[in-house]
């Protein structure tokens, strides 16, 4: 079968050449051949087993936060878990779809009195994201929330993964190094505690956020993870890289750790402007910056 043939089988909504800048935080100039928008798990697992069997280029993604597509054709299929979106809270239990608003989530279990998942109010990823970067902020993640997680493995099954399987660590977990497991639900416990403090808490943050990062602008997020006892914002401004520019990708002004889209910037040129902070912060300080999003080509 051709990869056009996508559109045959009963896997949800299919969109054909698809402008990413609607899918990404980045909004950097790129086009997917198809992207696929499951509505069910047995949709999923149709698109999966298509895949597979045709040996098809895809990727699953969430809300795009931390993907630069590197190359301005993406030819494959992509598959937005978007639609597997359930939540069922039972008091401090919180069991969600994959595909659910990490954000939206946050701020509703917050409203309700529960802690921990405070520090994710910022976070514009999904669920499933969030877990596959063990994304995190203000010395939190993933990692400390999530209790277990249903994944589809590599043989389409359905398998229960628990927080130790999941190999949490600072912006890494189990899924990033067996991207053959998807993760479509996750169990998340939290605590009881003071309704007013916790959105008091959430408040003050928001507000730092704004003074302190160029939300004004499309971007990624922090692009380099801090290296131990530094920080990965300090070093670029001290090679004088802030605010430097490879066509419409540039260096914050106001966060040096931020890449921003400044008008119409590629893929490329992001990769490009990473490179070279990479290469300039090694030559002179003998640190290698790890980047926190994923290029995908």
């Amino acid at each position: 079968m051709e990869i056009c043939d996508i559109k045959k089988i009963k896997c949800g909504k299919v969109l054909e050449n698809v402008d990413l800048k609607k899918y990404t935080t980045f909004k950097l100039q790129a086009t997917a051949k198809y992207l696929v928008i499951p509505k069910t798990i047995e949709e999923l697992l149709n698109t999966i087993k298509f895949v597979k069997m045709n040996n098809i280029k895809y990727k699953i993604i969430g809300n795009g936060s931390n993907l630069i597509f590197v190359n301005n054709y993406y030819d494959g299929i992509l598959i937005k878990l978007e639609e597997i979106s359930h939540l069922k809270i039972e008091e401090n239990k919180v069991i969600v779809g994959a595909g659910y608003s990490l954000i939206k989530l946050a701020n509703k279990v917050s409203k309700l009195g529960y802690s921990g998942l405070e520090f994710a109010t910022g976070i514009p990823a999904t669920v499933g994201g969030a877990i596959y970067m063990n994304a995190g902020a203000y010395n939190s993640d993933m990692g400390y929330v999530v209790s277990e997680i249903k994944v589809l493995t590599p043989s389409l099954e359905i398998k229960t993964l628990y927080n130790k399987d999941l190999d949490f660590h600072y912006r890494k977990s189990f899924l990033q190094d067996n991207k053959d497991y998807i993760c479509i639900e996750a169990t998340i416990i939290l605590k009881k505690a003071n309704r007013d403090e916790i959105l008091d808490l959430i408040e003050e943050r928001k507000s730092r956020r704004l003074m302190t990062q160029p939300l004004e602008y499309p971007s990624a997020g922090s692009v380099f993870r801090n290296p131990t006892n530094d920080y990965a914002g300090r070093l670029i401004e001290e090679i004088g890289y802030k605010g430097k520019k490879i066509g419409d990708a540039q260096v914050s002004e106001k966060h040096a750790n931020f890449i921003i889209n400044t008008g119409n910037a590629t893929g490329k040129e992001v990769y490009l402007l990473i490179k070279e902070i990479q290469e300039k912060v090694k030559e002179i300080y003998k640190i290698e910056l790890k980047v926190e999003q994923e290029f995908v080509e």
